[in-house]
């Protein structure tokens, strides 16, 4: 692809490193961008720039948040004796959504995937079995998609907090195996929470 002004191509180049963003698509994405009004443009990067400078983390469930202490966590109407875990942000959206769910999350920031490196000490998963040791968890429901990296990471959360006196629980199986939380229905996730089951039952020890 042949460009006529460097600054027009370092934009595609760019824009082309977002996911499913080929260059085709960056290249009309950013001549979009350039018919805008300048303020627009200037906007978007604006905040582009601010959230990849203030964002934080919740230093109780690791979700992304403006604070130390996310919305969810700080909301004293949550059941705090029931932990979700998910894998990812976009999981805490799709299953508020639903609003079936009442209770609190741990975002493990990813499944345990020895193909890509990914091991438990690079997951958010010391943490949840801290919060599990500290006796005030009754119950935690393992929200992770149904796939092998998924069904990993379930089985060794498992291993380590089953000692304790908390109920393991994982979502039904309405969700089809192989598919992520988020591209699942509101309606078909809601009750795949309510209707969890004990996650020994999903298993075979």
């Amino acid at each position: 692809m042949e460009f006529s002004s460097k600054l027009l191509e370092r934009a595609v180049n760019e824009m082309s490193q977002l996911p499913g963003i080929g260059k085709r698509t960056a290249l009309r994405l950013v001549l979009h961008m350039l018919r805008q009004p300048k303020e627009q443009t200037l906007a978007l990067s604006e905040a582009l720039q601010t959230m990849r400078k203030e964002i934080k983390f919740c230093k109780s469930c690791h979700n992304i948040s403006d604070v130390e202490l996310c919305e969810l966590c700080a909301n004293p109407k949550r059941n705090t004796q029931i932990i979700c875990v998910v894998e990812d942000i976009r999981d805490v959206m799709a299953i508020e959504n639903t609003s079936s769910f009442k209770g609190l999350y741990h975002v493990l920031g990813g499944k345990i995937s020895p193909m890509d490196g990914i091991g438990p000490h690079d997951l958010n998963i010391e943490t949840l079995v801290n919060k599990v040791k500290e006796g005030e968890v009754t119950e935690l429901i393992l929200a992770l998609s149904s796939t092998m990296e998924g069904d990993t990471t379930n089985f060794y959360i498992y291993k380590q907090i089953k000692d304790y006196n908390v109920t393991t629980s994982t979502i039904a199986r309405g969700i089809s195996v192989g598919d992520e939380l988020e591209y699942a229905d509101e309606i078909t996730l809601g009750r795949s929470i309510v209707n969890r089951i004990p996650f020994e039952s999903s298993i075979k020890l």
